[in-house]
């Protein structure tokens, strides 16, 4: 079965492609919501934010996020969760984190998927990035590809008050885009199965009746049997640069790096 956050991937071919334009994330990075309203699989990127995703891992083993509220859950924004108090500032026992609001990475871990004079934007796995543009790239000492997460819908994010500093263990995933928070807040991944659970959650500042995440796990703690069996379509593949340019076809100038997702297969 096909998954995927928004278009239908039949309608660029996906039922056809060759079972090497398929990947399996790492267990390692792939972290396991169960909620009350059904599973979501987030596969982390530490390359984007190494303490924000060690953070988040710790506090899964910990057990801290068993059982937690989705305490803020707003129609087309976001919902938040991961608070110990289920209300906005509520902190795990250890320290703040810095913020890993840009990253740099070698440039052949990441597919540009638009290149502007002005910036380029991609993926790096399924989550996507802006970057600066490839002009500015090349007048750096420092080859690396500089970036940052691109808050489209799906994507997870460390929450924080008002010191850009005080990211701790809240989390919040968006449920459409808002590229305004690119830049100010640690992405840390994107949901890769269960985004129409994160849809269902129960809205409100708080809701009357809150979701909550049952149990969190990173997979590699499961026994390899209860593992999800999921592979994602590579965005290295031809299968995937054929969507893409489909897509870019179809919304021409309009085109933006949330139009595109990296659609799921139950294994």
């Amino acid at each position: 079965m096909l998954r995927s956050l928004g278009i239908a991937a039949a309608a660029v071919g996906l039922m056809g492609a060759a079972p090497a334009d398929w990947r399996a994330p790492d267990p390692e990075n792939m972290l396991v919501i169960d909620t009350s309203k059904g599973r979501v699989v987030v596969e982390l990127r530490p390359d984007f934010a190494p303490k924000g995703v060690e953070r988040i891992k710790l506090l899964a083993r910990e057990g801290v996020y068993d059982g937690l509220q989705f305490h803020r859950v707003i129609e087309g924004f976001v919902a938040q969760t991961g608070n110990p108090d289920n209300k906005d500032g509520g902190v795990s026992k250890h320290p703040d984190l810095p913020p890993e609001f840009t990253f740099h990475i070698p440039p052949e871990t990441a597919t540009i998927a638009v290149e502007r004079s002005d910036g380029r934007e991609g993926f790096v796995g399924a989550t996507p990035f802006g970057a600066v543009s490839a002009a500015e790239q090349a007048s750096r000492s420092d080859t690396r590809l500089r970036g940052w997460g691109a808050y489209c819908p799906g994507v997870v994010g460390m929450g924080r008050q008002a010191d850009p500093g005080s990211a701790n263990s809240e989390l919040f995933i968006m449920r459409a885009s808002s590229r305004r928070l690119d830049q100010q807040y640690t992405v840390v991944g994107r949901v890769i199965l269960g985004f129409d659970a994160v849809k269902a959650l129960a809205v409100g500042e708080p809701p009357a009746a809150p979701d909550l995440m049952l149990k969190v796990r990173v997979a590699s703690d499961l026994p390899v049997a209860e593992r999800p069996k999921l592979e994602l379509l590579d965005e290295r593949g031809p299968a995937f640069q054929a969507r893409l340019g489909a897509l870019k076809t179809a919304r021409g100038a309009a085109f933006s790096i949330c139009d595109m997702d990296v659609p799921s297969r139950l294994r």
